[in-house]
This record gives C-alpha cells, sequence and structure tokens, in this order.
C-alpha cells in the first residue's frame, strides 16, 4: 500500500471516529447555540462570531467522540450498534484517539481566544464537563443530565461572547435546552437498552421504565415551554411563536415514532431531532428579520 492510501485511510478512520457521516450529533448542539447567539445580538452577531460558533461546535462534539469513545471503549464491544467504533475494533488506537481529541480541543481553543475573558472561561468549564460525561455512565441513574450541562455551554458562551455576561432569561433557556437533550437523548438509549442492561451501564431509558416515551414527550414540552417563557418578553413577534408550533408538531411526530418502543423508530427519532432545533432556530432569525 502507497504512502497516499495509508494516509487516506487514517484519515478516513479519524473521520469515523469522530462520526463525520453523521451530522445529527452536532446539528443539535448547533441550532440552540446560533439561537442563543442571535438573540445575545439582537440580531446578525456578524461573521466571525458565526463562524467561531458553528466551527467550534463542530470542533467540540468531534473532540467529544474521542473522549467518549476512549472512556466506553470496553463497553461499546458489547453493543450491537457500536462494536465496530474505531477504538473498540482496534483499528484507532487509544492514544491516536487522544492526540485528535487534544488537537481538536485545542483548535476550538484556538477560535474562542478570538472572543473575550468571559467565553474563554465557560469554554474551559464546558470541556471538563465534556471530558467527565463518558464516566457518569457508570454511577448516575441519568446521565444524560451531564450530557445536556455539557452540550448547553453553547448557549451560556454566546451569551458571554457577546455581552459579557449571561443575563438571567439566558439560563431558563439553558433550562429549558437541557429538557431537549433529555428528551433526544433518551431516544437514543432506547435504541440500546436491551444490551445496556446486560453491560451494567445507566441511561435515562433505563431508570424511566415503562415511563419512557412519557417522559420524553414532557421534556419535549418543557423545552418549549421554558423558550416560550424566556423569550416572550423578548417580544420576538409572529414568526416565532409559528416556529413554536410547528415544533409542536414535531412533537407528536416523535411520540409516534417512538411509542412502539422499536429501535428502529427510537434511532429514526434520534436522527431527526434536529430539525425541532433548527425549526425554532429559523423562527428566530425570522422574527429579527421582519423587525428589520
Amino acid at each position: 500500500m502507497s504512502t497516499a492510501s495509508r494516509s487516506r485511510s487514517r484519515l478516513s478512520l479519524y473521520l469515523d471516529l469522530i462520526r463525520w457521516d453523521r451530522p445529527a450529533g452536532w446539528l443539535v448542539l448547533m441550532w440552540p447555540t446560533l439561537s442563543a447567539l442571535w438573540l445575545a445580538a439582537g440580531g446578525f452577531p456578524g461573521w466571525h462570531l458565526l463562524a467561531v460558533f458553528v466551527l467550534g461546535t463542530i470542533l467540540m462534539r468531534s473532540a467529544g467522540c474521542c473522549i467518549n469513545d476512549v472512556a466506553d471503549r470496553h463497553f461499546d464491544r458489547h453493543v450491537k450498534r457500536t462494536a465496530q467504533r474505531p477504538i473498540t475494533s482496534g483499528q484507532v488506537s487509544v492514544r491516536e484517539a487522544i492526540a485528535v481529541g487534544v488537537v481538536l480541543s485545542l483548535l476550538a481553543l484556538a477560535l474562542v481566544l478570538t472572543t473575550n475573558a468571559a467565553a474563554i472561561a465557560w469554554s474551559v468549564a464546558a470541556l471538563l464537563v465534556t471530558v467527565l460525561y463518558p464516566f457518569t455512565k457508570r454511577f448516575l441513574a441519568m446521565p444524560q443530565a451531564v450530557l445536556g450541562i455539557a452540550f448547553n455551554f453553547g448557549i451560556v458562551i454566546a451569551f458571554a461572547a457577546v455581552q459579557g455576561s449571561v443575563p438571567w432569561w439566558a439560563w431558563l433557556l439553558w433550562l429549558g435546552n437541557l429538557f431537549w437533550v433529555l428528551a433526544y437523548d433518551t431516544e437514543y438509549a432506547m435504541v440500546d437498552r436491551d444490551d445496556d442492561l446486560k453491560i451494567g451501564i445507566k441511561t435515562s431509558a433505563i431508570t424511566l421504565g415503562r415511563f419512557d416515551v412519557a417522559a420524553i414527550v414532557l421534556f419535549y414540552l418543557l423545552f418549549l415551554g421554558l423558550w416560550w417563557l424566556a423569550l416572550a418578553p423578548q417580544a420576538l413577534g409572529m414568526a416565532f411563536y409559528l416556529a413554536l408550533a410547528v415544533a409542536l408538531a414535531q412533537v407528536l411526530w416523535h411520540w409516534q415514532l417512538i411509542r412502539t418502543r422499536t429501535r428502529e423508530g427510537c434511532f429514526h427519532a434520534f436522527r431527526v431531532n434536529h430539525w425541532l432545533g433548527f425549526t425554532v432556530f429559523v423562527g428566530i432569525v425570522a422574527s429579527y428579520l421582519v423587525r428589520a
């Protein structure tokens, strides 16, 4: 095999490691982050901040995949869906995966260094929680809550980067988004519930048991309700409320997908979740465009 072929092979494995072909994972991170960025700026935040947060979201999600797969490598081999991941299958070493994760994290840090001290401080906290999350599956009944905290830092960092501080209503957005993460990651956990029970990993799907579907619907409603509560005083206008109505229709769609608890239905529900976040984001952007 030529050097070029070997290089392409390693690149392909690294792209698989960071789930490059599965963008749903970074899209669910991006839409609430960009929504917060628009809200903090009162409209278009400028190309610099837009680039920082789009690229930073992709980089940190990719780094998170490396961290997660290193931490879960001994569990993943027992789960049908994850058994062939690059680390678990032995195609990428633990040292390589850590190196890739560190490089991606440093690139994300380089981006945030172009903002301000408040954003940088929150970014360090976000990285620490991201590293902690995979290990909470050993002892927390609902580790998805820790994942939600990690994913929600984009909202906090966006406000910090624009305004230098985080207003009280941004924390309502933060809390609402935590419930959205609980909703879609419980759908994700339902796919692997049988395998997770065998190997002793704790997940929200196991903890909630037969109340899983009802809880997911409640989580979605809390997400949309808290965002409505936070943004009502901002007087965004009809476009935002139309977006919320479309998002509510998607909640019904998700209920239909997961109510029978099939692996296929639950996994599809997780993979299309980004459309719900995109819908809310479009409503926010459209509201500011109408104002202009």
